[in-house]
């Protein structure tokens, strides 16, 4: 199986502009507080386990398997 490319924290925020979403809106789309996704796109936050890890993997900026 072909995994996708990996996007930087700065290509995930130029899309997000181009598409005018915020960090706190696509957070709360997606069931996550906007605190862990400000955290991982501002902050450096590495996205290891929990809610975070699951961020990290919906925005694609890491491989990983969600498990709910």
């Amino acid at each position: 199986m072909e995994q996708k490319q990996l996007k930087t924290r700065e290509e995930v925020l130029r899309d997000f502009e181009s598409k005018g979403i915020s960090i706190r809106g696509w957070a709360i789309a997606h069931g996550i507080p906007p605190a862990v996704v400000h955290g991982l796109l501002k902050n450096g936050r590495q996205g290891r386990i929990g809610k975070s890890h699951k961020a990290a993997v919906l925005l694609g900026l890491k491989h990983g398997e969600i498990v709910e």
